[in-house]
């Protein structure tokens, strides 16, 4: 079905594994545009209630994007290309109702780290390294790196980081925030489904309203709250409310069917 990209559906967990390890699962036209169509189905198959991003091979999670792609391209080009990027993929895995996760299993630079980043949260191998070293080339991320780093780390280390092209580890990664977990790379995929599907046993509809308030407290909304409010209500006008709550006074597990 894909050319650049494995998958697996277990358990309602999608893993999806980039899969160039000749090319340290580097991004060219075909990953972004096979990622696009991936995002999508995760979207819309009922049986998916989360996904993993993760990379083939033991050295890196995607280890950038394609330079060789970057040569012919002048101004308008390269905006064309990123915003087709951001619109088609980061933005969507960032806004999608259901959790996607990266397991950052190696390098994870440039595009990759960006890649990473769009993701609700990270866990990492104890091997995997994170940087955006765009200015070596006379460039800057262009697929949400500027926003998602600073987001995350905070100004001053977004900003060295940025302007240094520094690496960092995944232990020093996980102190800054970026990473949530590190553990063995062995373990890295199963560690991390386990989250997963202590998630999958909460209210979907409770879960995309998580996604979607968080997403506009990382972005300073100004209608954080507003929102908050109004989705709070909205939850109340679902079948899973009644069966959370009705659970809780019963003192038993709540079985919730996502309306």
């Amino acid at each position: 079905m894909y050319q650049t990209l494995l998958t697996d559906l277990q358990d309602g967990t999608l893993v999806v594994t980039i899969n160039r390890p000749d090319k340290l699962n580097a991004l060219n036209k075909d990953v972004i545009e096979e990622l696009g169509k991936v995002v999508d189905e995760i979207y819309n198959n009922a049986e998916i209630k989360s996904a993993i991003l993760t990379g083939s091979g033991e050295k890196a999670f995607v280890a950038g994007a394609d330079i060789s792609e970057f040569t012919t391209l002048d101004a308008a080009g390269g905006s064309a290309l990123a915003k087709k990027g951001q619109d088609n993929v980061f933005d969507k895995i960032e806004n999608s109702p259901k959790p996607i996760v990266a397991a950052v299993n190696g390098f994870a630079l440039g595009g990759g780290c960006e890649l990473a980043m769009s993701c609700h949260f990270r866990t990492a191998s104890e091997n995997a390294k994170f940087g955006q070293p765009e200015v070596n080339l006379g460039l800057i991320p262009g697929y949400g790196g500027t926003q998602r780093l600073t987001q995350l780390v905070g100004k001053g280390k977004a900003m060295e980081l940025m302007m240094t092209a520094d690496m960092i580890g995944a232990d020093e990664a996980k102190a800054l925030g970026l990473v949530n977990h590190v553990w063995p790379l062995a373990e890295l995929l199963s560690k991390t489904k386990e989250i997963l599907q202590k998630i999958h046993t909460k209210a979907p509809i409770a879960i995309s309203k998580v996604i979607s308030c968080v997403n506009d407290a990382a972005k300073a909304d100004s209608n954080g709250f507003a929102n908050e409010v109004k989705r709070f209500g909205e939850c109340f006008s679902t079948e899973d409310m009644r069966e959370g709550t009705t659970a809780f006074l019963e003192k038993r597990k709540a079985i919730f069917k996502g309306k």
